[in-house]
Protein backbone atom coordinates (compact mmCIF):
# COMPACT_ATOMS: atom_id res chain seq x y z
CA UNK A 1 0.00 0.00 0.00
CA UNK A 2 3.08 2.49 0.91
CA UNK A 3 4.55 1.64 -2.57
CA UNK A 4 1.07 2.44 -4.26
CA UNK A 5 0.78 5.66 -2.17
CA UNK A 6 4.28 6.76 -3.35
CA UNK A 7 4.25 5.88 -6.61
CA UNK A 8 0.40 8.04 -7.14
CA UNK A 9 2.09 11.32 -5.09
CA UNK A 10 5.52 10.75 -7.55
CA UNK A 11 3.43 10.46 -10.60
CA UNK A 12 1.22 13.30 -9.37
CA UNK A 13 4.23 15.36 -8.68
CA UNK A 14 5.67 14.78 -12.14
CA UNK A 15 2.36 15.96 -13.25
CA UNK A 16 2.19 18.75 -11.30
CA UNK A 17 5.49 20.27 -12.56
CA UNK A 18 4.37 19.21 -16.36
CA UNK A 19 1.74 21.36 -15.98
CA UNK A 20 3.34 23.81 -14.07
CA UNK A 21 5.94 24.53 -17.27
CA UNK A 22 3.57 24.45 -19.56
CA UNK A 23 1.32 26.90 -18.27
CA UNK A 24 4.59 29.17 -17.48
CA UNK A 25 5.85 28.77 -20.89
CA UNK A 26 2.50 29.88 -22.30
CA UNK A 27 2.86 32.71 -24.95
CA UNK A 28 2.56 35.55 -23.25
CA UNK A 29 -0.01 38.67 -25.13
CA UNK A 30 1.98 40.64 -27.09
CA UNK A 31 3.42 43.56 -25.88
CA UNK A 32 3.90 45.55 -29.12
CA UNK A 33 5.69 48.91 -29.89
CA UNK A 34 5.44 51.28 -32.82
CA UNK A 35 7.13 54.22 -34.01
CA UNK A 36 6.93 56.22 -37.15
CA UNK A 37 9.25 58.03 -39.72
CA UNK A 38 9.12 60.51 -42.28
CA UNK A 39 11.59 60.60 -45.07
CA UNK A 40 10.72 63.75 -46.48
CA UNK A 41 13.29 63.61 -49.87
CA UNK A 42 13.21 65.82 -52.64
CA UNK A 43 11.33 64.36 -54.73
CA UNK A 44 8.10 62.84 -51.97
CA UNK A 45 7.31 61.81 -48.91
CA UNK A 46 7.60 58.66 -47.17
CA UNK A 47 6.06 57.52 -43.76
CA UNK A 48 7.27 54.41 -42.51
CA UNK A 49 5.47 52.26 -39.49
CA UNK A 50 7.89 50.38 -37.43
CA UNK A 51 7.05 47.68 -34.62
CA UNK A 52 8.93 45.34 -31.87
CA UNK A 53 8.33 43.22 -28.96
CA UNK A 54 8.59 45.72 -25.76
CA UNK A 55 10.73 42.96 -23.89
CA UNK A 56 12.91 42.34 -26.72
CA UNK A 57 13.53 46.02 -26.88
CA UNK A 58 17.48 45.59 -27.15
CA UNK A 59 17.69 42.71 -29.26
CA UNK A 60 19.19 42.31 -32.98
CA UNK A 61 16.51 41.77 -35.93
CA UNK A 62 13.60 42.24 -34.25
CA UNK A 63 12.47 45.27 -35.50
CA UNK A 64 10.29 45.14 -38.76
CA UNK A 65 8.54 47.53 -40.78
CA UNK A 66 4.55 46.82 -40.89
CA UNK A 67 3.20 50.17 -42.85
CA UNK A 68 4.58 52.57 -45.65
CA UNK A 69 2.78 55.57 -46.79
CA UNK A 70 3.60 57.66 -49.56
CA UNK A 71 2.81 61.38 -49.66
CA UNK A 72 0.85 62.14 -52.72
CA UNK A 73 2.19 65.39 -54.22
CA UNK A 74 6.19 66.95 -54.23
CA UNK A 75 8.80 66.41 -51.42
CA UNK A 76 8.30 69.30 -49.12
CA UNK A 77 10.84 71.26 -50.45
CA UNK A 78 8.52 71.93 -53.70
CA UNK A 79 6.74 73.73 -51.35
CA UNK A 80 8.82 76.72 -50.82
CA UNK A 81 6.49 79.48 -52.74
CA UNK A 82 3.39 77.72 -50.13
CA UNK A 83 5.16 76.98 -47.31
CA UNK A 84 1.81 76.07 -45.30
CA UNK A 85 0.78 73.50 -47.58
CA UNK A 86 3.97 71.57 -46.55
CA UNK A 87 2.32 70.31 -43.10
CA UNK A 88 -1.55 69.58 -44.68
CA UNK A 89 0.20 67.47 -47.32
CA UNK A 90 1.11 64.60 -44.94
CA UNK A 91 -2.13 64.46 -43.44
CA UNK A 92 -3.56 61.26 -45.21
CA UNK A 93 -0.42 59.03 -44.45
CA UNK A 94 -0.54 60.36 -41.02
CA UNK A 95 -4.60 59.17 -40.68
CA UNK A 96 -3.36 55.61 -42.20
CA UNK A 97 -0.83 55.47 -39.20
CA UNK A 98 -3.92 55.75 -37.19
CA UNK A 99 -5.48 52.97 -38.52
CA UNK A 100 -2.49 50.74 -37.81
CA UNK A 101 -1.54 51.37 -35.04
CA UNK A 102 -3.49 50.46 -31.95
CA UNK A 103 -6.06 53.89 -30.60
CA UNK A 104 -4.51 53.37 -26.99
CA UNK A 105 -1.07 53.49 -28.19
CA UNK A 106 -1.12 56.11 -30.49
CA UNK A 107 0.09 59.20 -27.41
CA UNK A 108 3.39 56.85 -26.52
CA UNK A 109 4.18 56.07 -30.54
CA UNK A 110 7.24 58.55 -31.07
CA UNK A 111 7.01 60.39 -34.57
CA UNK A 112 9.87 61.67 -36.17
CA UNK A 113 10.28 63.88 -39.45
CA UNK A 114 13.97 63.92 -41.80
CA UNK A 115 14.27 65.94 -44.55
CA UNK A 116 16.87 65.14 -46.61
CA UNK A 117 19.49 66.55 -49.83
CA UNK A 118 15.69 68.58 -50.92
CA UNK A 119 15.65 70.75 -48.21
CA UNK A 120 19.38 70.96 -47.60
CA UNK A 121 19.14 72.47 -50.87
CA UNK A 122 16.18 74.65 -50.20
CA UNK A 123 17.93 75.35 -46.92
CA UNK A 124 21.07 77.22 -49.04
CA UNK A 125 18.94 78.82 -51.54
CA UNK A 126 16.10 80.28 -49.26
CA UNK A 127 16.45 79.26 -45.64
CA UNK A 128 13.49 81.42 -44.37
CA UNK A 129 11.21 79.08 -46.77
CA UNK A 130 12.77 76.26 -45.13
CA UNK A 131 12.18 77.17 -41.72
CA UNK A 132 8.96 78.05 -43.40
CA UNK A 133 8.53 74.54 -44.44
CA UNK A 134 9.56 72.75 -41.71
CA UNK A 135 7.49 75.08 -39.12
CA UNK A 136 4.39 74.51 -41.36
CA UNK A 137 5.37 70.72 -41.41
CA UNK A 138 5.87 70.61 -37.29
CA UNK A 139 2.32 72.36 -36.54
CA UNK A 140 0.73 69.03 -38.60
CA UNK A 141 2.57 66.51 -36.95
CA UNK A 142 2.11 67.85 -33.31
CA UNK A 143 -1.30 68.12 -34.08
CA UNK A 144 -1.61 64.19 -34.62
CA UNK A 145 -2.45 62.13 -31.70
CA UNK A 146 1.16 60.88 -31.61
CA UNK A 147 4.24 61.85 -29.53
CA UNK A 148 6.23 64.23 -31.66
CA UNK A 149 9.75 63.97 -31.16
CA UNK A 150 11.04 66.20 -33.84
CA UNK A 151 11.37 67.68 -37.68
CA UNK A 152 14.92 68.86 -38.93
CA UNK A 153 16.81 68.64 -41.85
CA UNK A 154 19.51 65.72 -41.24
CA UNK A 155 23.18 65.98 -42.66
CA UNK A 156 24.69 63.68 -45.74
CA UNK A 157 26.74 62.46 -42.99
CA UNK A 158 23.63 61.33 -41.08
CA UNK A 159 21.60 60.21 -43.68
CA UNK A 160 24.61 57.78 -44.88
CA UNK A 161 25.45 56.87 -41.64
CA UNK A 162 21.92 55.95 -40.81
CA UNK A 163 21.62 53.90 -43.84
CA UNK A 164 24.58 51.91 -43.12
CA UNK A 165 23.22 50.91 -39.67
CA UNK A 166 19.46 50.01 -41.37
CA UNK A 167 21.05 47.34 -43.69
CA UNK A 168 23.41 45.88 -41.05
CA UNK A 169 20.81 45.54 -38.86
CA UNK A 170 18.67 44.05 -40.66
CA UNK A 171 21.23 41.84 -42.25
CA UNK A 172 22.14 40.71 -38.71
CA UNK A 173 25.79 41.80 -39.02
CA UNK A 174 26.09 43.43 -35.91
CA UNK A 175 25.60 40.57 -33.80
CA UNK A 176 26.36 38.06 -36.62
CA UNK A 177 22.61 36.77 -36.41
CA UNK A 178 21.32 35.61 -39.80
CA UNK A 179 17.80 36.00 -40.59
CA UNK A 180 16.95 33.37 -43.40
CA UNK A 181 14.11 35.79 -44.45
CA UNK A 182 13.80 34.06 -47.90
CA UNK A 183 15.83 31.31 -50.18
CA UNK A 184 16.79 34.84 -52.00
CA UNK A 185 18.03 36.60 -49.12
CA UNK A 186 20.02 33.24 -47.51
CA UNK A 187 21.78 33.02 -50.88
CA UNK A 188 22.96 36.68 -50.34
CA UNK A 189 24.05 36.30 -46.54
CA UNK A 190 25.65 33.52 -47.65
CA UNK A 191 28.12 35.49 -50.56
CA UNK A 192 29.48 37.66 -47.14
CA UNK A 193 33.25 36.87 -47.42
CA UNK A 194 32.45 36.53 -43.83
CA UNK A 195 29.84 37.09 -41.10
CA UNK A 196 31.43 38.93 -39.20
CA UNK A 197 31.65 41.36 -41.91
CA UNK A 198 29.75 44.73 -42.15
CA UNK A 199 28.01 45.29 -45.74
CA UNK A 200 28.80 48.75 -47.63
CA UNK A 201 25.73 51.00 -47.74
CA UNK A 202 25.59 52.90 -51.60
CA UNK A 203 22.10 55.45 -51.33
CA UNK A 204 20.91 57.49 -54.30
CA UNK A 205 17.87 59.83 -53.82
CA UNK A 206 17.04 62.76 -56.08
CA UNK A 207 19.37 65.18 -55.25
CA UNK A 208 22.24 63.78 -53.10
CA UNK A 209 24.08 60.57 -53.10
CA UNK A 210 25.94 58.79 -49.91
CA UNK A 211 28.42 56.25 -50.06
CA UNK A 212 29.32 54.42 -46.35
CA UNK A 213 31.68 51.76 -45.44
CA UNK A 214 34.18 49.87 -42.84
CA UNK A 215 37.65 50.65 -44.81
CA UNK A 216 39.90 48.16 -44.44
CA UNK A 217 42.77 50.66 -42.62
CA UNK A 218 42.04 53.50 -41.58
CA UNK A 219 43.61 56.67 -43.13
CA UNK A 220 43.89 59.75 -41.21
CA UNK A 221 43.78 61.70 -44.28
CA UNK A 222 40.10 63.18 -44.30
CA UNK A 223 38.92 63.11 -40.52
CA UNK A 224 35.74 64.89 -41.52
CA UNK A 225 34.71 61.29 -43.70
CA UNK A 226 34.76 59.62 -40.56
CA UNK A 227 32.51 58.29 -38.22
CA UNK A 228 32.68 56.13 -35.07
CA UNK A 229 30.20 53.84 -33.63
CA UNK A 230 30.05 51.72 -31.07
CA UNK A 231 27.10 49.23 -31.29
CA UNK A 232 26.35 45.63 -29.47
CA UNK A 233 30.48 46.14 -27.52
CA UNK A 234 31.90 46.35 -31.10
CA UNK A 235 33.63 49.05 -32.36
CA UNK A 236 33.05 50.63 -35.78
CA UNK A 237 35.42 53.14 -37.56
CA UNK A 238 33.02 54.00 -40.53
CA UNK A 239 33.63 55.76 -43.82
CA UNK A 240 30.75 57.92 -45.49
CA UNK A 241 30.71 60.62 -47.90
CA UNK A 242 27.59 62.30 -49.39
CA UNK A 243 27.61 64.13 -52.71
CA UNK A 244 24.70 67.52 -52.71
CA UNK A 245 23.67 67.66 -56.29
CA UNK A 246 24.86 64.03 -57.32
CA UNK A 247 21.27 62.30 -56.93
CA UNK A 248 20.02 61.67 -60.27
CA UNK A 249 17.50 64.31 -60.21
CA UNK A 250 19.73 66.99 -59.98
CA UNK A 251 22.58 65.02 -61.60
CA UNK A 252 20.32 65.53 -64.82
CA UNK A 253 19.65 69.47 -63.92
CA UNK A 254 23.52 69.49 -63.88
CA UNK A 255 24.32 68.16 -67.32
CA UNK A 256 21.56 70.02 -69.28
CA UNK A 257 22.53 72.98 -67.50
CA UNK A 258 26.17 71.92 -68.72
CA UNK A 259 25.21 71.27 -71.77
CA UNK A 260 22.84 74.39 -72.56
CA UNK A 261 26.18 76.35 -71.40
CA UNK A 262 28.83 74.45 -74.27
CA UNK A 263 26.01 75.02 -76.89
CA UNK A 264 25.86 78.55 -75.93
CA UNK A 265 23.06 80.44 -77.75
CA UNK A 266 21.62 77.74 -79.08
CA UNK A 267 17.41 77.40 -77.68
CA UNK A 268 17.73 73.45 -79.08
CA UNK A 269 19.82 70.66 -77.57
CA UNK A 270 19.96 66.82 -79.40
CA UNK A 271 20.52 64.91 -76.20
CA UNK A 272 21.75 61.30 -76.10
CA UNK A 273 20.13 60.52 -72.69
CA UNK A 274 16.50 60.61 -73.60
CA UNK A 275 15.07 57.93 -75.93
CA UNK A 276 14.86 58.76 -80.09
CA UNK A 277 11.63 60.26 -80.67
CA UNK A 278 11.20 62.23 -77.23
CA UNK A 279 10.81 65.73 -76.72
CA UNK A 280 11.05 68.19 -73.77
CA UNK A 281 10.37 71.45 -72.93
CA UNK A 282 11.46 73.25 -69.88
CA UNK A 283 11.87 76.69 -68.80
CA UNK A 284 15.53 78.25 -68.30
CA UNK A 285 14.58 79.89 -65.04
CA UNK A 286 13.96 76.67 -63.61
CA UNK A 287 16.94 74.64 -65.02
CA UNK A 288 18.69 77.15 -63.50
CA UNK A 289 16.87 77.88 -59.78
CA UNK A 290 18.57 75.41 -57.64
CA UNK A 291 22.29 75.41 -56.25
CA UNK A 292 23.69 72.50 -58.03
CA UNK A 293 23.17 74.62 -61.22
CA UNK A 294 23.35 78.27 -60.50
CA UNK A 295 26.60 78.52 -60.84
CA UNK A 296 26.26 77.91 -64.61
CA UNK A 297 23.88 80.75 -64.70
CA UNK A 298 23.72 83.42 -66.98
CA UNK A 299 21.07 85.74 -69.77
CA UNK A 300 20.18 83.57 -72.39
CA UNK A 301 18.08 84.96 -75.37
CA UNK A 302 15.54 82.68 -74.96
CA UNK A 303 13.40 81.59 -71.80
CA UNK A 304 12.79 78.01 -73.16
CA UNK A 305 15.43 75.12 -74.34
CA UNK A 306 13.66 72.46 -76.54
CA UNK A 307 15.19 68.85 -75.89
CA UNK A 308 14.81 66.32 -78.50
CA UNK A 309 15.73 62.43 -77.58
CA UNK A 310 19.03 61.09 -80.24
CA UNK A 311 18.94 57.52 -77.83
CA UNK A 312 23.01 56.86 -77.65
CA UNK A 313 24.18 55.18 -75.02
CA UNK A 314 27.77 55.56 -75.47
CA UNK A 315 27.68 59.66 -75.74
CA UNK A 316 25.13 59.99 -73.12
CA UNK A 317 28.07 58.16 -70.93
CA UNK A 318 30.56 60.60 -72.52
CA UNK A 319 28.25 63.39 -71.62
CA UNK A 320 27.45 62.26 -68.19
CA UNK A 321 31.58 61.67 -67.42
CA UNK A 322 31.73 65.35 -67.37
CA UNK A 323 29.76 66.20 -64.36
CA UNK A 324 33.16 64.12 -62.34
CA UNK A 325 35.90 65.90 -61.66
CA UNK A 326 38.90 63.55 -61.73
CA UNK A 327 41.63 65.84 -62.39
CA UNK A 328 42.65 67.07 -59.12
CA UNK A 329 43.24 64.76 -55.56
CA UNK A 330 44.99 65.82 -53.06
CA UNK A 331 44.88 62.07 -51.20
CA UNK A 332 45.96 58.85 -51.62
CA UNK A 333 42.82 58.27 -53.74
CA UNK A 334 39.88 60.25 -54.44
CA UNK A 335 36.05 59.09 -55.60
CA UNK A 336 35.65 62.75 -57.51
CA UNK A 337 35.72 66.28 -56.90
CA UNK A 338 39.08 65.99 -54.61
CA UNK A 339 37.01 64.05 -52.24
CA UNK A 340 39.18 61.38 -50.03
CA UNK A 341 38.23 57.55 -51.26
CA UNK A 342 39.44 54.78 -49.16
CA UNK A 343 40.33 51.60 -51.01
CA UNK A 344 35.72 49.72 -51.78
CA UNK A 345 36.06 46.88 -48.88
CA UNK A 346 33.12 44.10 -48.47
CA UNK A 347 29.74 43.83 -49.86
CA UNK A 348 27.45 47.00 -50.64
CA UNK A 349 24.05 47.19 -50.35
CA UNK A 350 22.48 49.50 -52.87
CA UNK A 351 18.88 50.84 -52.36
CA UNK A 352 16.64 53.68 -53.01
CA UNK A 353 16.63 55.36 -56.68
CA UNK A 354 19.86 52.62 -56.81
CA UNK A 355 17.72 49.76 -56.77
CA UNK A 356 14.43 51.28 -58.43
CA UNK A 357 16.53 51.87 -62.05
CA UNK A 358 17.85 49.16 -62.02
CA UNK A 359 14.72 47.06 -60.84
CA UNK A 360 12.91 48.99 -63.77
CA UNK A 361 15.76 47.85 -66.05
CA UNK A 362 15.66 43.79 -64.55
CA UNK A 363 18.66 43.74 -63.26
CA UNK A 364 18.53 43.13 -59.54
CA UNK A 365 18.18 38.95 -60.10
CA UNK A 366 19.43 37.67 -56.36
CA UNK A 367 22.81 36.09 -58.12
CA UNK A 368 24.17 40.20 -59.48
CA UNK A 369 24.69 40.88 -62.96
CA UNK A 370 28.13 41.56 -64.29
CA UNK A 371 29.09 44.97 -65.64
CA UNK A 372 29.04 44.46 -68.93
CA UNK A 373 25.67 42.64 -68.83
CA UNK A 374 24.12 45.57 -66.87
CA UNK A 375 25.71 48.47 -69.45
CA UNK A 376 24.25 46.28 -72.49
CA UNK A 377 20.84 46.17 -70.70
CA UNK A 378 20.99 50.08 -70.50
CA UNK A 379 22.45 50.46 -73.73
CA UNK A 380 19.60 48.62 -75.25
CA UNK A 381 16.59 50.12 -73.25
CA UNK A 382 18.42 53.67 -74.16
CA UNK A 383 18.72 52.38 -78.16
CA UNK A 384 14.55 51.54 -78.18
CA UNK A 385 12.74 54.65 -79.60
CA UNK A 386 10.30 56.47 -77.46
CA UNK A 387 6.94 55.20 -79.17
CA UNK A 388 8.34 51.92 -78.61
CA UNK A 389 9.05 52.68 -74.55
CA UNK A 390 5.85 54.03 -74.77
CA UNK A 391 3.86 51.41 -75.62
CA UNK A 392 6.12 48.54 -73.60
CA UNK A 393 5.15 50.98 -70.33
CA UNK A 394 1.96 52.89 -70.56
CA UNK A 395 1.52 52.80 -66.50
CA UNK A 396 4.04 54.58 -66.17
CA UNK A 397 4.26 58.34 -65.67
CA UNK A 398 5.73 59.50 -69.25
CA UNK A 399 8.39 62.14 -66.74
CA UNK A 400 9.67 59.21 -65.18
CA UNK A 401 9.65 57.03 -68.18
CA UNK A 402 11.91 59.20 -70.13
CA UNK A 403 13.98 59.45 -67.49
CA UNK A 404 15.25 55.54 -67.23
CA UNK A 405 17.66 55.78 -69.81
CA UNK A 406 19.71 58.45 -68.46
CA UNK A 407 19.23 57.62 -64.52
CA UNK A 408 20.31 53.81 -65.56
CA UNK A 409 23.71 55.48 -67.78
CA UNK A 410 24.45 57.97 -64.81
CA UNK A 411 24.29 54.80 -62.08
CA UNK A 412 27.07 52.85 -64.06
CA UNK A 413 29.04 56.12 -64.42
CA UNK A 414 28.66 57.01 -60.32
CA UNK A 415 29.57 53.42 -59.48
CA UNK A 416 32.05 52.51 -62.51
CA UNK A 417 33.72 56.17 -62.62
CA UNK A 418 32.95 58.17 -59.67
CA UNK A 419 33.71 55.21 -57.09
CA UNK A 420 35.92 53.20 -58.83
CA UNK A 421 33.81 49.46 -58.88
CA UNK A 422 34.80 47.64 -61.64
CA UNK A 423 34.59 44.33 -63.06
CA UNK A 424 36.16 42.59 -60.50
CA UNK A 425 34.32 43.58 -57.45
CA UNK A 426 30.78 44.95 -59.88
CA UNK A 427 29.20 41.79 -58.41
CA UNK A 428 29.97 42.54 -54.60
CA UNK A 429 27.40 45.43 -55.43
CA UNK A 430 23.74 44.23 -53.89
CA UNK A 431 20.25 45.88 -55.37
CA UNK A 432 18.32 45.70 -51.97
CA UNK A 433 14.59 46.90 -52.31
CA UNK A 434 13.83 44.97 -49.22
CA UNK A 435 15.37 43.04 -46.35
CA UNK A 436 13.18 40.53 -45.17
CA UNK A 437 9.55 43.29 -44.87
CA UNK A 438 11.75 46.12 -43.90
CA UNK A 439 12.70 48.81 -46.83
CA UNK A 440 16.44 49.69 -47.11
CA UNK A 441 16.79 52.78 -46.69
CA UNK A 442 18.15 55.20 -43.27
CA UNK A 443 14.74 56.01 -41.68
CA UNK A 444 15.14 52.60 -39.74
CA UNK A 445 18.53 53.26 -38.64
CA UNK A 446 17.48 56.78 -37.73
CA UNK A 447 14.62 55.67 -35.11
CA UNK A 448 16.90 52.57 -33.54
CA UNK A 449 19.82 55.52 -33.46
CA UNK A 450 17.42 57.94 -31.60
CA UNK A 451 15.16 55.30 -29.41
CA UNK A 452 18.58 54.43 -28.01
CA UNK A 453 17.54 50.92 -29.78
CA UNK A 454 21.42 49.35 -30.11
CA UNK A 455 23.08 49.97 -27.44
CA UNK A 456 26.76 50.66 -27.00
CA UNK A 457 27.37 47.23 -25.03
CA UNK A 458 26.18 43.82 -25.50
CA UNK A 459 22.75 43.71 -23.48
CA UNK A 460 23.26 41.39 -20.30
CA UNK A 461 21.37 37.91 -21.39
CA UNK A 462 20.41 34.68 -18.71
CA UNK A 463 22.57 31.57 -20.34
CA UNK A 464 19.00 29.98 -21.03
CA UNK A 465 15.85 31.10 -22.26
CA UNK A 466 12.66 30.92 -20.00
CA UNK A 467 11.44 27.43 -21.87
CA UNK A 468 15.15 26.16 -21.50
CA UNK A 469 15.03 26.93 -17.91
CA UNK A 470 12.09 25.14 -17.11
CA UNK A 471 12.11 22.15 -19.26
CA UNK A 472 15.50 21.40 -17.58
CA UNK A 473 13.35 21.34 -14.07
CA UNK A 474 11.15 19.37 -15.34
CA UNK A 475 13.38 16.79 -16.48
CA UNK A 476 15.65 17.20 -13.32
CA UNK A 477 12.67 16.94 -10.99
CA UNK A 478 11.42 13.47 -13.00
CA UNK A 479 15.19 12.19 -12.63
CA UNK A 480 15.08 12.45 -9.29
CA UNK A 481 11.90 11.15 -8.39
CA UNK A 482 12.86 8.09 -9.72
CA UNK A 483 16.30 7.83 -8.29
CA UNK A 484 14.60 8.43 -4.86
CA UNK A 485 11.54 5.77 -5.74
CA UNK A 486 14.28 2.99 -6.88
CA UNK A 487 15.87 3.85 -3.79
CA UNK A 488 13.21 3.11 -1.73
CA UNK A 489 12.65 -0.29 -3.59
CA UNK A 490 15.86 -0.77 -3.06
CA UNK A 491 16.30 -0.19 0.45
CA UNK A 492 12.74 -1.77 1.56
CA UNK A 493 12.33 -4.50 -0.41
CA UNK A 494 8.24 -5.24 -1.10
CA UNK A 495 7.20 -8.47 -0.25
CA UNK A 496 6.21 -9.31 -4.16
CA UNK A 497 10.17 -8.67 -4.71
CA UNK A 498 11.12 -10.69 -1.88
CA UNK A 499 8.94 -13.51 -2.38
CA UNK A 500 10.28 -13.37 -6.42
CA UNK A 501 13.81 -13.90 -4.78
CA UNK A 502 13.09 -16.23 -2.64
Amino acid sequence: KILLILGFLSTLAAIALITVAVTQNQPLPKNIKYGIVLDAGSSHTNLYVYEWPAEKENDTGVVQQVEVCKVEGPGISGYSHATEEAGPSLVQCLRQAEEVIPPKQHQETPIYLGATAGMRLLSLENKNAADKVLSSVEKTLRSAPFNFQGARIISGQEEGAYGWITINYLLGNFKQVLYQWQSGWTKFLHSLKSISETSGALDLGGASTQITFVPDEISSESPENLLYFRLYGKDYRVYTHSFLCYGKDQALQQKLARDLWVSASNSSLLDPCFHQGYQRTISISDLFKTPCTSVRKQQFPFSQLYIEGEGNYEKCRRNIQNLFNKTNCPYSSCSFNGIYLPPLQGDFGAFSAFYFVMNFLNLTSEIPFALDKVASAVQSFCARPWHEVKLAYHQIKEKYLSEYCFSGAYILSLLENGYEFTKENWQRIHFLGKIGSSDAGWTLGYMLNLTNMIPAEEPAAPPLSHGSYVGLMVVCSLVLVSVLLLAWLLFHKPKCLQKGIV
